[in-house]
């Protein structure tokens, strides 16, 4: 009975609430997502997920310093091509809407960390992470490609690069490629527990990267697997893995804390597209409070075990603590 009246006690006053509170979320272990477009003048709304945008590279300035003044030091660069073909040739192009958005972005904001996506299914004209070969996403043809695109980052300015394509052995291939090219201190953050999930939708719609032909199930994870989770999760970190990551986020909080547990690493979650239109939604409809949901989202992920946290909510996030 002491000890529920000890706890009532700390509990009563805000300020002395907030120093003994257990886990704590600043602004700068978020990381927020942005899609650029390769149109010209463009802020174009994203309809299924309400107050996001794609950018082009001539519009993203505005937004980065927004980002920036919220507190958030990190941002993650989508890419949106004006062409795709069935290698996805334009990911690793020196003029590529990446590669001029990170230019961009450091002129801006030069202490901005600028993370980049490394998948080719925004590039592919068939939708898919990797190259397709008789129907097929064929992991051994797609490595090298994606080795290619990382480098491109790099080299125009990447701090850190983020493979999400879920090729087996691609981590060792990044990592060769950064180190042989002059590039050794560019970490990698590799999605490595990457799940074949609903949540990814409005991703889809936003990236225009949903796949022309069957799903992503032979590379992407089970849902029901965490033995499965875990193997992955190690076999990236021999191959170079500098922080590895579970996604999504809310529905595998449990693959997140059993990593934690597991692997004395950074682990990043990504609270994904569908997971930010569920809280948008609700809260449009007065369903839930849209602030505390999105703190209690946050904190949730960060209890777990996450040491970084990719979400939509960053920028919002930072403006309201």
């Amino acid at each position: 009975m002491e000890l529920i009246k000890r706890c009532r006690r700390l509990r009563e006053n805000e300020i002395l609430r907030r120093m003994v509170r257990e886990v704590n979320v600043s602004p700068d272990q978020l990381v927020q997502p942005l899609f650029v477009t390769y149109k010209k003048g463009a802020k174009e709304p994203i309809a299924s997920m309400p107050g996001q945008y794609r950018f082009s590279v001539d519009r993203l300035t505005e937004e980065i310093r927004a980002i920036y003044s919220a507190g958030v030091g990190s941002v993650l660069l989508f890419g949106i091509p004006e062409h795709k073909d069935e290698r996805g040739s334009s990911s690793s192009e020196k003029d590529g809407v990446v590669q001029q958005a990170i230019t961009a972005v450091k002129e801006a904001v030069p202490s901005m960390f600028v993370i980049t996506d490394v998948c080719l299914c925004e590039y592919t004209s068939h939708g898919h992470c990797g190259i397709v070969k008789n129907g097929h996403v064929d992991n051994d043809l797609s490595i090298e490609p994606l080795a290619g695109m990382a480098l491109s980052h790099a080299t125009a300015g990447a701090d850190m690069v983020a493979p999400s394509d879920m090729m087996d052995g691609r981590v060792r291939a990044i990592r060769q490629a950064l180190d042989n090219n002059g590039h050794s201190r560019v970490p990698i953050m590799s999605y490595s527990a990457k799940y074949a999930s609903a949540f990814y939708g409005p991703f889809r719609e936003a990236a225009g990267s949903a796949p022309s032909f069957g799903d992503r199930k032979t590379y992407q994870m089970d849902p029901p697997n965490v033995r499965e989770a875990m193997k992955e999760i190690k076999e990236d970190i021999e191959e170079g893995a500098d922080i590895v990551m579970v996604k999504p986020a809310l529905s595998y909080l449990d693959v997140i804390a059993r990593a934690r547990e597991k692997f004395d690493i950074p682990i990043a979650a990504y609270n994904v597209s569908g997971e930010y239109a569920m809280i948008k939604a609700a809260a449009s409809q007065g369903w839930l409070d849209e602030k505390r949901a999105v703190i209690e989202t946050l904190t949730s992920i960060k209890r777990a075990g996450a040491d970084v946290i990719i979400t939509y909510f960053a920028k919002e996030y930072g403006r309201s603590i």
